[in-house]
């Protein structure tokens, strides 16, 4: 009985031995591997066994040659030695662009306001001088062009300068200058002749008025060359002082008497006429100006801007055309050429209350529209909006965009840009 006793109390002082053990070699684990996880702790008091479990929520601590790795709401630090590395973190579709890069290249934000905008019909027409700001130059008598200078479209010329001369020396019909001479001098012989006769009534005043006829005619035609004759030819010049529009031939080219030469136009007023469908017909008693954009300096002009008008629009379409025309006439500031082909934007009645922003606030990306909002100082977003009408500067937002956001009007660009760097991602941190 006395053995009994003895072996259980060597028993459990053995359990007590080997529950201290263990636990002394978890705390010792606790403090070189310092994995603690609070969340669990179990403790099993029967037959004197006990289970720790430490574990710290979020912290994972490795000591081994002096190498950490914390892991923190998001942040990634690695301690070895003494580099540090940060994982971004932020807003998804945040675009972090500084106030000072912004400013520099040109970043402009505008607080969105509503106002009318009128309501705009695309289509395309062409610029032509007005009426009475051209003329032609034609040949007063048949022969070959020598030019007088260099003829360049576009040159300025003044009212009466000589630009070429038509000669027929070497043509077996011979000069004609010198051929109006020769007649014009036969036929004022005859005629004084004639003269002297009537009066002794020698002659019949019937062949007098015949004679005094032939000589009237071959003065007019022989003023009309004389004017202009010299021993180079006859001389053509300028009718009104402007610009050359276009020169019709060349050096050595063969004329006859009324072919045009060359065009001279003024270009003081210019008329814009506008090619519009059929099926817009309806909408064409209700404009009131226009806007143009022209292909050689993609610009846009507001005919409100050139003292502007509407002329008139057309009733019914051409016989050989599909389209009903609306001309305008403004002033040329000089830098507009007549004759080109050009977008007209028609405005019509306005609609109050709109949302507009400039055509440059727009980006596109496979045929869908963005632009910009700002956040804040720094933080810009991108939007996806809806279009209306547009004028050719500014288009009718319809959806993505209310009064009050801030928007990116100029530098959208450069927005864009810093969206697509890895260089720039949203609130990144770097150490």
């Amino acid at each position: 009985m006395m053995n009994k006793y003895i072996f259980m109390g060597v028993m459990g002082l053995f359990l007590l031995g080997s529950c201290q053990s263990r636990s002394a070699h978890q705390h010792e684990e606790h403090d070189h591997g310092h994995s603690h996880e609070h969340t669990a702790h179990h403790h099993d008091h029967d037959g004197h066994t006990h289970t720790h479990d430490h574990t710290h929520e979020g912290h994972n601590h490795s000591h081994e040659g002096h190498t950490h790795t914390h892991s923190h709401e998001g942040h990634h630090h690695t301690h070895e030695g003494h580099t540090h590395e940060a994982a971004p973190a932020g807003h998804s579709g945040e675009i972090v662009l500084e106030p000072e890069k912004a400013a520099a290249a040109g970043v402009q934000v505008t607080v969105v306001e509503p106002q009318a905008f009128r309501r705009v019909t695309h289509t395309s027409g062409q610029v032509l001088a007005a009426q009475g700001e051209e003329a032609t130059v034609v040949a007063h008598v048949s022969g070959i062009v020598s030019l007088r200078r260099t003829i360049t479209d576009g040159m300025e010329v003044a009212k009466g300068a000589a630009l070429l001369t038509v000669s027929a020396d070497n043509l077996p019909e011979g000069d004609p200058a010198k051929r109006a001479r020769i007649a014009y001098e036969a036929a004022k012989q005859e005629y004084e002749r004639a003269e002297r006769l009537v009066a002794n009534q020698i002659v019949s005043q019937r062949e007098f008025n015949a004679v005094r006829e032939r000589y009237e005619t071959a003065r007019l035609a022989y003023e009309a060359l004389a004017k202009g004759a010299s021993e180079r030819g006859v001389s053509v010049a300028a009718p009104i002082g402007g610009y050359v529009k276009n020169c019709l031939v060349k050096e050595g080219d063969y004329v006859t008497v009324g072919q045009p030469l060359l065009t001279v136009t003024r270009a003081r007023r210019l008329t814009l006429r506008a090619d519009v469908p059929e099926r817009y017909y309806a909408e064409l008693a209700r404009v009131k100006t226009a806007h143009f954009k022209t292909p050689y300096n993609n610009k846009v002009y507001a005919l409100q801007e050139l003292n502007g008008r509407l002329l008139s629009y057309g009733r019914t379409a051409g016989d050989a055309s599909h389209y009903v025309p609306v001309t305008f006439e403004f002033d040329n500031r000089g830098d507009i050429v007549p004759g080109s082909f050009v977008e007209i934007y028609l405005l019509s009645d306005e609609t109050p209350a709109t949302i507009v922003l400039p055509v440059e606030a727009l980006t596109e990306e496979q045929g869908i529209h963005f632009v910009y909002m700002q956040e804040d100082a720094s933080c810009y977003r991108k939007q996806e909006v809806t279009l209306g009408g547009e004028n050719g500067r500014d288009v009718e937002i319809r959806s993505g965009v209310k009064a009050g956001d801030r928007v990116v009007t100029s530098g959208a660009y450069h927005v864009k840009l810093a969206s697509a760097s890895n260089a720039i991602p949203a609130h990144s941190h770097e150490h």
